[in-house]
């Protein structure tokens, strides 16, 4: 693997290029991870919540919900994360200048609500069981941190990239930022450099077998908040009455069982340097009207989420 190309900063003292084995082995913990969560990962993809907004299918309203959501879960974590910055299995991976989004999402949420955006805003009652929990990792075993801030900050970091210009469109958002500041971690100039750092330092964590097998089920957890967030969205949407159309990407499940069709596995084969693939993707993409006017937002974008399947 190459090692991180760009420099980053950590706790403000800039590190600038560290060596990533190219060598990884199903052992290494962000291995574990990935492979263990793959079936969640799936789900959460695949949820109906998530189809409509990779569609383009979003409702304004609702969207400000997630991202209030999303406020509440971003605030539990870092709140932890800062109590336990110097924990020994904590540490390596403490980037609050490149990762913490509450201050990102608090002026999404000022755009999207107003000034007095905190009074109008409260922790559902999927998002409030994500919190606790969040909470209680933290207090009494921060070991597992590692599970909520991976699950979190890479998927944000790499596949919501792609979230971010399908909600910019599909809610005519302006395209300065506001609204998605969320998404965009201005303190990470290399996305997937970033991404090849944060695993290595990972992979570096002396974890025993027992204590992978924790944070595995612990990561797992996440993603099952995460999808009964998801579900309750999408229930309160039913309920809001509201104009959306087709205008973004399709998951899995609409491919008519042909996975060579979804955008996300395209991506992954292309940039792998499989070039049949790539022109497939290319191919794909062009053949897509509303692509064809975002193009350029496309190759960012699926080059993020691409960065997510690969780490």
């Amino acid at each position: 693997m190459m090692a991180a190309d760009s420099a980053v900063s950590n706790g403000g003292e800039d590190i600038l290029t560290e060596s990533d084995d190219d060598t990884l082995s199903p052992d290494d913990l962000s291995e574990v991870l990935t492979a263990g969560t793959k079936e969640s990962h799936d789900k959460a993809e695949n949820s109906p919540f998530v189809k409509d907004f990779l569609r383009g299918r979003i409702k304004r309203e609702l969207f400000k919900l997630g991202t209030a959501a999303l406020y509440h879960v971003y605030s539990a974590i870092e709140e932890e994360i800062e109590k336990n910055k110097d924990h020994p299995m904590f540490a390596p991976l403490y980037f609050p200048s490149e990762l913490h989004r509450r201050d990102a999402l608090a002026k999404d949420l000022e755009y999207l609500y107003g000034e007095d955006w905190e009074s109008k805003i409260s922790c559902s009652a999927a998002t409030q069981p994500y919190v606790d929990r969040i909470h209680e990792v933290g207090r009494d075993d921060p070991v597992l941190l590692v599970a909520h801030a991976w699950t979190r900050y890479m998927g944000d970091l790499s596949g919501g990239q792609i979230l971010k210009k399908v909600a910019q469109r599909a809610l005519k958002l302006p395209p300065t930022g506001e609204g998605v500041y969320f998404y965009h971690f201005e303190g990470i100039h290399n996305p997937t450099s970033f991404k090849r750092l944060y695993r290595s330092r990972m992979n570096e964590l002396e974890v025993d077998a027992e204590t992978k097998k924790k944070l595995l089920d612990e990561a797992n957890l996440a993603f099952k908040y995460n999808l009964e967030v998801f579900t309750e969205l999408q229930e309160i949407g039913k309920d809001i009455k509201e104009e959306v159309q087709d205008i973004g990407f399709h998951a899995h499940g609409d491919m008519g069982g042909d996975i060579s069709k979804c955008p996300y596995y395209a991506a992954k084969m292309a940039v792998s340097a499989n070039t049949t693939y790539a022109c497939n993707f290319a191919k794909m993409l062009l053949g897509q009207s509303t692509v064809q006017v975002i193009l350029a937002t496309c190759v960012a974008a699926v080059a993020g989420l691409a960065a997510w399947y690969l780490m």
